[in-house]
């Protein structure tokens, strides 16, 4: 029988029903780095137009940017803007009629207080409502050694399946830089997870709740030349084939997250499919089309950007310069580059929400 959930967000056993629903499928779902009420309602619209849940996710500068940026406090910002957002989605998602992951991105180590700060709202939420306010949270210590990377995120999950959430991990390093994680200066072999690596983990956390895992197979943050990014799907079947083995289990027994999409080889995207892939992390894409939204529309209306009144015909320019209107045009524009990311990833039309 067909997983069926209720639209809005899913969290706890309803969210580890709808990434099995995902992988037994054979697609994965958008997740959408935000900064705003804007951002978020372009990716509910583009979702419920498309018929698919999607991943809702928030960076520690998406979240400082949602406080805004005057607050006095940066770190409160993150904290705070990443919260304001959630209570934002919680309350639009299921008038939107999808199923919405709530996540957020990268925290390497100097960003762990970001994720407590985040745990300590989420445990009065818990406690209010009997869910999380997340549905997950990313800790991301490529960087650190693998020891301290795997027990630091056993100690973060036991917090967080207390309140039934999961946690994303990131084994071996993605290339690039986003919102200050991160770096251009990696070694090329660290660009590709060890399955013995990922068997560790495994071994470490399984017991003590949900755990995804960002196994790095040559991804990138950001966009690039073609040629330069050398993506291997294989490590991802590796690791599984691994793990099946040593652990008697299935096909596919891990939950992966595929980081840096953007301007990825779709053959790439869809190999990795196979491999028990259920999220796509994309942000740089759905960055420029926002960006391009607006920068069409300021061209093709140059002089109400200039002058409230036009100085030789005297035409009022409000309709134009009125903010709704041309961040409108970014909604769509961005709505637009997701309708793609939808298609790529095969979940259009497969929404499990009832």
């Amino acid at each position: 029988m067909p997983t069926s959930l209720k639209s809005g967000v899913v969290t706890g056993k309803d969210y580890l029903a709808l990434v099995q629903a995902c992988k037994q499928g054979g697609y994965a779902l958008p997740a959408v780095n935000v900064t705003g009420t804007n951002t978020i309602n372009a990716v509910l619209e583009a979702a419920a137009k498309n018929k698919s849940d999607v991943i809702i996710q928030l960076s520690n500068g998406g979240a400082e940017f949602f406080a805004g940026k005057g607050f006095p406090d940066s770190a409160q910002a993150k904290v705070l803007g990443a919260v304001s957002a959630a209570q934002h989605v919680h309350m639009m998602a299921e008038h939107y009629g999808v199923c919405v992951v709530l996540h957020t991105d990268h925290a390497n180590k100097k960003l762990i207080p970001w994720v407590e700060g985040m745990l300590d709202h989420g445990e009065a939420y818990y406690k209010q409502h009997g869910r999380p306010l997340f549905s997950s949270h990313m800790i991301d210590l490529s960087e650190e050694s693998l020891e301290e990377n795997v027990s630091e995120c056993a100690r973060l999950l036991k917090r967080m399946a207390a309140i039934d959430m999961s946690i994303e991990i990131e084994l071996g390093c993605t290339g690039g830089e986003e919102d200050g994680v991160g770096s251009d200066d990696i070694d090329n072999a660290r660009l590709y997870t060890q399955p013995e690596d990922v068997l560790y983990a495994y071994d470490v956390l399984a017991p003590l709740g949900h755990f995804s895992v960002a196994a790095s197979f040559g991804n990138v943050h950001g966009v690039y030349a073609p040629g330069n990014v050398k993506l291997r799907p294989d490590i991802l079947k590796n690791s599984q084939s691994l793990v099946a083995e040593k652990k008697g289990l299935g096909g596919n027994p891990l939950d992966l997250v595929f980081h840096g999409g953007s301007g990825s080889e779709k053959a790439k995207i869809h190999e990795s499919l196979e491999y028990g892939v259920f999220k796509m992390n994309i942000d740089t894409d759905t960055q420029f089309a926002f960006a391009n939204g607006v920068g069409k529309f300021v061209k093709e209306n140059e002089k109400a950007f200039f002058y409230q009144i036009d100085p030789e015909s005297g035409k009022p320019y409000k309709k134009q310069y009125d903010p709704r209107v041309w961040l409108r045009e970014c909604e769509k524009s961005m709505v637009e580059r997701l309708n793609e990311a939808f298609s790529d990833l095969k979940s259009k039309d497969k929404s499990v929400a009832s």
